[in-house]
């Protein structure tokens, strides 16, 4: 059997750790990305081979190069807010890109693929923990390009015979634990790379965007999930699908949460540094909380987050900054100084 893998978007955050994952588990993963915001050095575990998903012509020399069994897709525009001033962007990159992408595998006979979605095509949620069943009423448009990413792949897999596993992610963070890779996105707005770079000296301090929701503290909840768990719950998605020729749909978080002020006091925790805040007003389409009901995955994956807690979450992420900033203990001294 070929264990070649197409892995679109690979050089990214969540692309790169999967690559990872990958190869650990012995397949060959080639990263397809233009690195728009991907970064080339994350690339380490197989070939790189830059291109655009939009560009079929570059896809078909890279699959006929390789012969992939399996495509994993990532390559995506994800930034929310960017979605509703840039939504011709989005789904020009993710519908369109993702149309391309399903044709070429299609014409070259690749019949499993784990898609990257997310917990935005759930919208404002109408229960405190959300199954796969819930309504699906996405807000902005980076949400209705994840829901039309779904769709298009659950049609083609109807018509033609494909084999899927769709994984919605709640919220991706930390870092590879042993510290090789970490966040590679050029502009990040996630709440965790944003308090690492704080603490790091690199930031003043962090805006915190609503203060009046109806949690604990005022603060919003998030269902955070450690990136290389995530990353081995795309390695069972495969081997699933591999087995049974399944379509599957699947939630994949911790099934708990944690407010925006827990994830502040543990980076002050972990950092050791004040970490300034600035409130703010909520910002439009955010629900109070956003929390999965991950229990499908847990069974039909056998699947079981490893290191998906608070403090092992931000404790990766800041070895991560710290080795990316090239912090040691004294430009450590130095940087902290400066900050205040």
């Amino acid at each position: 059997m070929n264990n070649t893998v197409l892995v679109t978007g690979g050089a990214g955050y969540i692309g790169s750790h999967a690559c990872k994952a990958l190869a650990a588990n012995g397949y060959n993963p080639v990263s397809y990305d233009n690195l728009c915001s991907g970064n080339k050095d994350h690339v380490r575990w197989g070939p790189l081979e830059i291109g655009d998903i939009r560009n079929q012509t570059r896809l078909t020399q890279v699959i006929k190069l390789y012969r992939p069994e399996a495509i994993m897709h990532f390559a995506s525009l994800i930034r929310v807010g960017e979605s509703v001033i840039k939504p011709s962007e989005y789904y020009d990159n993710n519908v369109f890109g993702t149309f391309c992408l399903l044709n070429v595998a299609r014409k070259n006979d690749i019949r499993k693929m784990v898609f990257s979605s997310s917990a935005a095509v759930y919208g404002t949620p109408e229960a405190d923990i959300i199954a796969e069943d819930h309504p699906l009423r996405p807000v902005n448009p980076y949400g209705h390009t994840k829901l039309a990413m779904e769709n298009m792949i659950r049609d083609y897999a109807a018509a033609y015979n494909l084999d899927y596993a769709i994984l919605r992610y709640f919220n991706a963070a930390g870092a590879d634990m042993s510290g090789e890779i970490g966040t590679a996105y050029k502009v990040d707005t996630h709440i965790i790379p944003l308090l690492m770079r704080v603490a790091s000296g690199d930031m003043k301090e962090i805006g915190i965007f609503g203060t009046d929701y109806p949690s604990p503290d005022g603060t919003a909840i998030r269902d955070y999930i450690h990136v290389q768990d995530l990353a081995e719950a795309h390695i069972l998605a495969l081997r699933h699908i591999g087995k049974r020729n399944a379509r599957l749909t699947l939630n994949i978080g911790t099934s708990s949460g944690h407010s925006v002020q827990d994830v502040v006091d543990m980076a002050r925790r972990i950092t050791k540094r004040p970490i300034p805040t600035r409130s703010g007003p909520r910002r439009s389409g955010d629900p109070h909380r956003l929390v999965a009901d991950a229990a499908q995955a847990r069974k039909l994956l056998d699947w079981k987050p490893l290191y998906s807690d608070l403090q092992t979450i931000v404790s990766s992420a800041w070895q991560w900054q710290k080795k990316k900033t090239g912090l040691d203990a004294t430009s450590e001294a130095i940087r902290y100084a400066r900050a205040i």
